[in-house]
C-alpha cells in the first residue's frame, strides 16, 4: 500500500502537457500569431524594465521578447545587464559601431540574442535533421541580403514531420513551414527556471 501511494504521488508530480517551460513557451509563441502586428524595426525609446515597442508594431525579435515576457522572463533586462558586464563579447561595436549598451534596442537585435542564448542557454549543433529541433527551441537564419532572422520551434509539424516555426518575417507573427528555407545560423535552447 505504501509503495503504491509513493508511485501515485510521483505520477501526480510529473509535468502535465502545457506546464513544462518549453510547452509554456510554445503556447505563448502560438498566442502571438493571433495578434495583428505591422512589421516595423524603427528605433523606439522604451521603458525599463519591461519596455516594449507599441503593441501593433514588431519584428522577428519582438516575437521572442513578447513570448518570453509572457512567462515573466524579461529579455530586455537580461540582455542589457549581460552586455553591460561583457560588452566585448557582443557584436555591437563590430556590426553597429557602438561603444556602449542601449537598453532600447540591444535585445531587439538578432546577433545580440544569439550571443545571449549561447552564453546563458544551450547552443546546439546546426542540423538538417528535423528531429534535432524540439518545441521551444530558438533558431536563427540568414535571409537573402544578409538579414538575420530568428524564431521559435512550435509543437506543430508538417506532413513530412518538420516542426513549424513561429516568427515574423514581415507579415506579423505567423506559424510557418520554413525551418529549412534559409541557411540556419544558430540553434539554441533557453529555458531558464522561473522564479
Amino acid at each position: 500500500m505504501f509503495k503504491w501511494l509513493i508511485s501515485l504521488i510521483a505520477l501526480l508530480s510529473l509535468p502535465v502537457m502545457g506546464t513544462t517551460l518549453a510547452q509554456q513557451l510554445v503556447d505563448a509563441a502560438l498566442a502571438r500569431t493571433e495578434h495583428t502586428v505591422i512589421y516595423n524595426g524603427a528605433y523606439f525609446a522604451l521603458d525599463y524594465p519591461n519596455g516594449d515597442v507599441p503593441e501593433h508594431f514588431g519584428v522577428c525579435t519582438d516575437v521572442l521578447i513578447r513570448t518570453y515576457r509572457k512567462l515573466g522572463i524579461d529579455l530586455q533586462v537580461l540582455v542589457h545587464e549581460d552586455m553591460q558586464q561583457h560588452f566585448s563579447l557582443y557584436p555591437s561595436k563590430r556590426i553597429w559601431g557602438l561603444n556602449r549598451t542601449d537598453r532600447n534596442i540591444d535585445h531587439r537585435r538578432v546577433p545580440n540574442l544569439q550571443v545571449f542564448f549561447s552564453r546563458h542557454g544551450e547552443s546546439l549543433p546546426i542540423s538538417d535533421n528535423a528531429s534535432s529541433f524540439l518545441p521551444g527551441d530558438i533558431v536563427s537564419w540568414m535571409l537573402p541580403g544578409n538579414l538575420p532572422h530568428i524564431g521559435i520551434v512550435s509543437d506543430q509539424f508538417t506532413a513530412e514531420g518538420i516542426p513549424q516555426i513561429v516568427h515574423n518575417i514581415g507579415l506579423g507573427p505567423q506559424l510557418n513551414d520554413m525551418l529549412f528555407n534559409y541557411p540556419i545560423t544558430g540553434h539554441y535552447r533557453y529555458l531558464p527556471s522561473l522564479k
